[in-house]
This record gives structure tokens, sequence and C-alpha cells, in this order.
């Protein structure tokens, strides 16, 4: 049984094929199309999906939308009634968007697929609900989903059983974490929708000074986690701005202009949000373990991406253990469209766990030796063996490596198909990748891969981490990786296993050989404004736009002192600054 999953128009467009329970493929939109977060119908992500699952059209036995359109259209009706005339411009830009386009789901997807089924729609915070437990590894669990908004709800909880999925509370539009954090993220100067991990890469810098604020003016939260937020310091329920003079006001300070400097304050105000996040989140979490009494915890929505929450809830709970949808924002929509209706629909039995997510296009080495060859560019040709060893020696000897190999990632995380990796021990090389390869804020902090076995010997973790969703404490007689440990001696942790990725593994492992250290900097292959590489020829732009020493796609060996000079149309182009 194949059933297609497919989200879209709002942002982080994706697609996911499953057959008879089990993801044979999966992609944003983004990745094909180089506009990131692309939130057009994912025409481009289908296509590969059905292509990768040898699927035809008319195989399809289903075909799923991840939320519903009309419930979402009523919601926005009653937003910018209730808040006229302040919605007209709006009302005047989100009328014909949806009068065009949004409100005919149906008639898209048969139209662009050629499809003569029927088109199936699931609730948006139940696909969020069914990405994480159907997938998880757990017969049981509390379920968190916690985002934006979808039609009304913006944070919803319940419980998962077998293939059965109940969410019991929610909270309603306009009151909405994802948002409170995302007005902040604006406030701070950053895009929204796509910035917010900066706001958490900041926080560390910051004292949360106006958490207090921020409780006693914003935001009511409630012992049970339950909150409302104080509209008349918002303005993004009818206008195109997320915030206005009275939030400036409170808080002493202009919006910043997005690209200048960041003070002392921005820092303050994004520790301060921060620390309202994980307070809300925990005690949130700490409702469900209280009420459920269940031992484990699945997440979703874009706010379970905020991995310092995360970690909060490991540390600040006494739930065994919690899984995060890696895919947790809207792309992840696709995913429990999908599994929602194989599963709790149909209630087929579940069969597979979500171990990795290298679900995306792959490339032969006779591919990848074709295009190089068609661009006349001079490379060498390695054994698996030579590959690891001369790899792990050029990051040994500071280099930079652009590392392209197997099945593109699912989510926003690289994890070590698409990297770029770098020595951890050299402290140059946190301000180096940021500035001269990834063009982008000095204070980002770069996340470590590790050996899974070698773990605790790193960080103070007791479990695998293999999708860079939580942070954790470097062990202090450990300082030695400081390229990868923030300024709070923290590390958005991946752990490596042989079973999830070997090749990724045993580079790990050669490089631990070598060096005596089992850790790399793993950071997502692009620049800023782009999305992660998807092909040889975005692999290879990439490269040759940026300050990297070597390109390593399959077994092919690329050294940027031997390219020729960077071509015309390549040096032409110019980047898109987010």
């Amino acid at each position: 049984m194949k059933i297609l999953g497919i989200s879209c128009f709002y942002h982080d467009a994706a697609a996911t094929l499953l057959e008879d329970g089990v993801v044979r493929a999966a992609a944003q939109e983004e990745r094909f199309t180089r506009i990131r977060h692309d939130p057009d119908f994912p025409i481009h992500a289908i296509r590969f999906c059905l292509e990768e699952s040898g699927t035809e059209v008319h195989e399809l036995d289903d075909v799923v939308f991840y939320d519903r359109p009309l419930l979402k259209f009523e919601r926005i009706l009653q937003t910018y009634l209730a808040t006229f005339p302040r919605s007209y411009v709006s009302v005047l830009k989100a009328l014909p968007v949806w009068l065009k386009e949004k409100m005919w789901i149906p008639q898209t997807i048969r139209k662009e697929l050629g499809y003569d089924g029927e088109v199936l729609f699931t609730d948006h915070h139940m696909a969020h609900a069914a990405s994480a437990f159907l997938v998880s590894p757990f017969e049981e669990a509390a379920i968190l989903t916690i985002d934006g908004v979808g039609e009304w709800e913006t944070s919803t909880y319940g419980y998962g059983r077998g293939t059965d999925i109940q969410l019991l509370k929610s909270i309603s539009f306009p009151h909405s974490l994802g948002l409170l954090y995302s007005a902040f993220t604006y406030y701070l100067g950053f895009r929204v929708n796509s910035a917010e991990y900066k706001v958490m890469g900041l926080a560390p810098y910051g004292e949360p000074r106006y958490a207090d604020l921020i409780l006693r003016e914003l935001v009511h939260v409630c012992e049970d986690g339950s909150y409302q937020l104080n509209m008349k310091y918002f303005s993004y329920h009818y206008g195109l701005t997320m915030t206005g003079k009275r939030f400036e006001a409170l808080f002493g300070e202009p919006r910043r202009e997005p690209e200048s400097a960041l003070s002392q304050f921005h820092k303050d105000v994004a520790a301060s949000i921060q620390r309202v996040t994980d307070i809300i989140v925990v005690k949130i979490a700490r409702h469900l373990e209280k009420t459920l009494k269940m031992k484990f915890l699945c997440m979703a929505g874009g706010v379970a991406l905020n991995c310092v929450s995360n970690s909060k809830i490991l540390e600040e709970t006494s739930f065994h253990d919690v899984f995060v949808q890696p895919a947790a924002g809207d792309a992840g929509g696709s995913l429990g469209a999908a599994t929602y209706v194989y599963h709790t629909i149909l209630g087929h039995p579940r069969t597979s766990v979500m171990n990795d997510v290298f679900l995306g296009p792959s490339y032969t080495q006779e591919e990848i030796e074709r295009f190089l060859a068609m661009k006349g560019m001079p490379f060498r040709r390695l054994s698996r063996e030579e590959l690891l060893r001369e790899t792990a020696a050029l990051i040994a000897q500071q280099n930079v490596i652009g590392w392209f190999q197997g099945k593109m990632e699912f989510g926003p995380r690289a994890l070590g198909n698409r990297s770029i990796l770098a020595d951890p021990r050299n402290p140059k090389n946190q301000s180096i990748v940021n500035l001269k390869i990834k063009f982008r804020e000095s204070f980002r902090p770069f996340a470590p891969s590790v050996i899974e076995e070698r773990t605790a010997d790193y960080f103070a973790f007791d479990r695998p981490s293999p999708f860079m969703l939580f942070v954790v404490q470097v062990q202090p007689h450990k300082r030695e990786i400081p390229a990868v440990t923030h300024v709070d001696g923290s590390a958005r942790l991946q752990t490596v296993s042989k079973e999830q990725n070997p090749l990724f593994y045993d580079l790990l492992r050669e490089f631990e050989r070598q060096t005596g250290c089992p850790v790399l900097i793993n950071t997502s292959f692009n620049v800023r404004g782009e999305p992660i590489v998807c092909s040889p020829d975005d692999a290879w732009r990439c490269f040759m736009r940026t300050e990297m020493d070597y390109l390593i796609m399959g077994n092919c060996l690329l050294e940027k002192k031997k390219m020729n000079e960077i071509p015309v149309e390549v040096r032409q182009e110019q980047f898109e600054l987010d």
C-alpha cells in the first residue's frame, strides 16, 4: 500500500512516500528549487518520492494533505474581522492568495500530478503528533506538539497507544508559544520562520534580565503550562509585522535593524525569551507526566526544534526518554499525514522506527564522475580505505572539508551526508567556518558529531542523540574541543552509530585513530541564505564560492588549489543573504 503525504503553502513544503508503513522517500521542496523554506506546491519533492519508490501516480492508494485549509481560512477570516480595520492591509494581501491557491488543494493535486483519486486531510497538529509518535520506538507515550499555528491550535497534548492517538487539550490562536518566540525573533532583527535558531544560539551570550518582565506583561503562564498572551503588545494577528511601538516601549529599545550590530541588550533579550520558553515547555511536560503517568514523551511542531528546551525536559522531568521528530516543523507534516492514515485510520500495525533521516536523493559514483568531467574539474578517485584515511588526515591538518555522500537528510539538520567538516580542537575553526565558509554571524555555534560509544567520555549525556535535537554540557575535563563548545559550555550533540551511518562512523573512528579525538565539527553543507545542498552541482557551486579547502563527493577528492579559475557564471552569482 502506497500513501503520499504532502505539506505546503506556508513554509518548508515537503513530500513523503509511505509504502506498507515504511518511509521510502521524503524531501523538502527547497532542496530542489534552491529557495530556502520554499512554501510552494512540492512538485519536485513529489516527483523524487515517486521515482525513488518506483511508483506511478495511478498506483497511489491515498494522497493526504497535512492540514484542513477550510478551517484555517475560517480562522483567518474571523481574526481579520475581529481586528478590522487594523487588519485591512493584511486582508488585501492574504485573500487573493487564498482564493487563487490555498483553498483548492484537491484541484491542485489532481492538476499537478494527474491524480484522479480522493484527497484526504488531517488536522495540522494531528499530523505533527503522528509524525512523532507513530515512528517512535515507544508502544505508548505522551505527545506534545507546539508550533506557530495550525488551523486554530498552537499547542496540543495527548497520548499514543499502539496505533491510536488521542489529543486531549489544546491552546488556540492567537495565543501561541511559537509566535511569541517568533515575535522576539522579529524584534531582534532576524527573519521570522527562518532564523529562530539564531535567537537560541545568541541566548547563552546574555543574561535573562527580562524574563520576569515577559512573564509579567507579555504572557501569563499557569502551573499546568497553559498560557495566554497579552495581545495588546503584538500585531501578528492583524498586521504584516510581529510587534509594534508598544512592544518597543516595553523594552525601552526600538527593533534592531537587520544586519546591524548586536548589543548586550539584544543578547539579554534572547536569553530572556529562551528562559521563558524553557519554563513553559517544562511546565507542560510536567503536567503531562503527572496526568498521563507515562514513561516516554514524543514531540513535534516547530518549537520542538528548540533543542535547549528539549534538554530541559530531560533534565527537569522524570520521563525516561524523549523522542523528537527530526523534521519537527511543517516538512514533517507530510510524514505525519501519511503515517496517520496508514496506521491510525486504516489500523495497520506499526513495524518501522525512524532510526535515521537519510531519505532524500543519492547519486552514484558514475553520476558524480560524469558531472565532474562535464565541468572539467580535476579530481582523484580513492578507495574507501584511502578516502577515510586521507579525509581524516586533511581535517587534522586544519583543512575544511565539504562532505557529500549517500542519501540527503530529511529535515533541517545535516547529519553526515551533506555536511561541512572540520577539526573541533582548533578554537579558530569556529570563526573560520562561520565567516569564510558559511558567511554567517560569528556568534553561531557548531555541532559536534561523536562516535556513539564515546559520548559519555566527552559529553554529560547518557543516551544516543542521532538528530542533533538536544543540548548537553561538554565534560569539564574534555574542553579540548573548543570549536564545538558554546560560550556556556554546551554543545548541540549528534551521536553517530555504525548502523545509522557506516561511512561517517568510520570517518570518526579514523579521525580518532589519527588524533585521539572521536569528535568532528559537523555543520550543514550550505552558505547562509541557501538550503542544504542536494545534488553534485549544488555541492560544487557551494565549494567554489567559499573558502572550503577540499570537496569529497562519493569517492572523488577535489582540492581547491587545483581548481581552474572560478567559472564566470559562478563568479557572477550573488548570495541571497537572509
